[in-house]
């Protein structure tokens, strides 16, 4: 998922990017788990369900895509 996620995404760009059908799946599977590493954050964390969300990576999330990178 960090691989596909470039500045601000929507969970449905992210979805797309990453070849996904299943919001459930992906919410339970990919974004929550995201969220609870460290991995991404929510723009407007504040309002969890604002129509207006997206994602981003953090920190942590750029450093392990950049380990990633030299791989």
């Amino acid at each position: 998922m960090i691989q596909m996620i470039t500045g601000k995404m929507s969970r449905i760009d992210i979805i797309t990017a990453l070849g996904l059908k299943d919001e459930k799946h992906f919410r339970e599977n990919y974004q929550q788990i995201g969220i609870a590493t460290g991995v991404i954050e929510m723009t407007v964390p504040d309002k969890p369900k604002s129509s207006k969300q997206k994602y981003r990576l953090t920190d942590t999330g750029k450093n392990l895509l950049k380990g990633r990178k030299h791989e």
